[in-house]
């Protein structure tokens, strides 16, 4: 057993600029073999104690820095990771699940992106100001950095998500201590190894490894974090809203989804199939802005769902580093007993389950026969009251309902508790501005999925979360805005 704990990859936190030893450990597990591979820190109040306070003591320095300054250092980072870019992806994969292409193309290069994004945006913000010419006033706002930010990042994305909070909430001057999930810390790891090279002064960015029980809960709890920006579930963030509420914590919550596509008469399968096959199965479906139910107008349903199975059952399930792969592994064993349930539930209730998940036989290679792994799976016949059409399951699992008018097409996509993404499908550009007017959502796409422009406003409505991300918002969220009036 010595000789397994030696081959193991041992993470330790990152507080004040060093690494720094925990009593006790995690076992990470290799989701596409089931074996485990990596010791991660089970760290709770006196690492948060340590880091909190590192970041308090860097944030004098940290915050009077120049907004080009920062930039700076923001984009060297960036360089880095781009530099390491396939050695970042390989180590998403093997810890996540996800295919190696995946991380290639979406996961790494994004990471990338959203320092280089803040690094620029920081540089071209302004304040207001406004002229009482008659009251002899002037009137002007100035923004400062909040102090020490509490970030929450969850597994399906790791350094990803992690890297759209980090980057924002440096660039405006605050410090941090991030505390990525404990089934896919090693990217985070990976990139406090980069911080000094990049610039980055000792406790500007603290991570703290472990659950959301003991870590999470300390760091959101912790008197001298007056902001966190957390995504993941929505019962978590009930949990923190809950125990952050006596100390007026300010919150950023991106949730869940329950996401509908909306496909009309007059679409165009050719570019919605592909496409509608994407948002339901990439990432293995582990995506909050996945659709996960697909509501296709009656005449052209059949045909949509011949085709719709047929190219679904091409997807290839299968370990994540073949780079011919399109599903990888589901990241946990629990969580995919739990997606599967959700099948079986479904089968009860009487649905038909025309692909995937005990319909067609998974043959996966030796090395991946105890890995957690799903095929696409496609469920019709399905009511709107049923839990696979109300509940987000996040993972590969797609359901295909008829409707036939427009009216209760928009009543039924809103009969959720979710309102985070939704996708239309329709060349009649009327109909798609009033549908799009009409959804209770905080992002929608016509014709299209995850196109992302940066600048702009995300998140959710309703259960979804609290709060936008984005240029503008992200800003507004890390800074304090104060109101200055001068009488001349």
């Amino acid at each position: 057993s010595k000789q397994l704990i030696m081959a193991l990859l041992v993470l330790e936190n990152f507080i004040g600029g060093k690494f720094v030893p925990c009593s006790s450990y995690i076992d990470s597990y290799n989701p596409s073999t089931g074996d485990i591979y990596c010791k991660v820190p089970d760290s709770g109040k006196e690492e948060v104690e340590a880091a909190v306070r590192a970041a308090k003591d860097a944030f004098p320095i940290w915050s009077s820095k120049s907004p080009l300054e920062r930039s700076q250092i923001l984009n060297k980072l960036a360089d880095l990771i781009e530099h390491d870019l396939e050695a970042f992806a390989q180590a998403e994969s093997k810890d996540q699940g996800k295919t190696i292409t995946f991380a290639r193309t979406v996961d790494i290069p994004r990471a990338v992106y959203n320092f280089r994004f803040f690094a620029s945006s920081i540089l071209h913000h302004v304040t207001e100001c406004t002229e009482m010419a008659t009251m002899g006033c002037v009137h002007y706002t100035s923004r400062a950095p909040v102090g020490v930010a509490g970030l929450i990042s969850p597994w399906n994305l790791p350094l990803y998500l992690l890297t759209w909070k980090i980057a924002p909430a440096i660039a405006c001057g605050n410090t941090v201590v991030a505390k990525p999930s404990e089934m896919t810390s090693v990217t985070a790891w990976m990139m406090c190894r980069l911080l000094e090279k990049a610039g980055v002064p000792h406790g500007v960015v603290n991570v703290v490894f472990g659950t959301g029980a003991k870590a999470g809960e300390a760091l959101v709890c912790h008197p001298d974090v007056p902001l966190i920006s957390f995504t993941g579930s929505t019962l978590t963030a009930q949990r923190i809203t809950e125990k952050s509420a006596p100390y007026c914590k300010r919150l950023s919550l991106e949730l869940g989804g329950k996401n509908p596509a909306i496909i009309f008469n007059d679409a165009d399968l050719n570019q919605c199939i592909p496409t509608t096959l994407r948002s339901s199965f990439a990432n293995q479906g582990e995506i909050c802005l996945c659709t996960s139910r697909i509501f296709v107008q009656r005449d052209i349903y059949s045909e949509f769902l011949n085709k719709f199975v047929a190219e679904a059952r091409k997807w290839k399930t299968g370990n994540p580093s073949d780079p011919t792969v399109d599903v990888g592994a589901l990241i946990s064993k629990e969580h995919l007993e739990k997606v599967r349930n959700y099948v079986k539930k479904a089968r009860a209730e009487g649905a038909r389950i025309l692909c995937g998940e005990g319909v067609d036989s998974l043959s996966l290679p030796p090395g991946n026969q105890k890995g957690y792994f799903m095929l696409p799976t496609v469920i019709t016949e399905v009511k709107d009251e049923s839990c696979c059409m109300q509940e987000e399951i996040f993972g590969p699992v797609t359901c295909v309902v008829a409707f036939d008018t427009e009216e209760e097409v928009i009543k039924r996509a809103n009969g959720v508790k979710y309102g985070l993404a939704a996708t239309v499908w329709s060349s009649n550009v009327g109909r798609v501005h009033r549908v799009a007017h009409r959804l209770q959502s905080g992002l929608v796409w016509t014709n299209c999925w995850l196109m992302r422009d940066l600048n702009l406003p995300f998140g959710g409505m309703k259960a979804s979360g609290i709060g936008r991300e984005g240029a503008k918002d992200s800003y507004e969220f890390f800074t304090e805005v104060k109101t200055i009036t001068i009488k001349h």
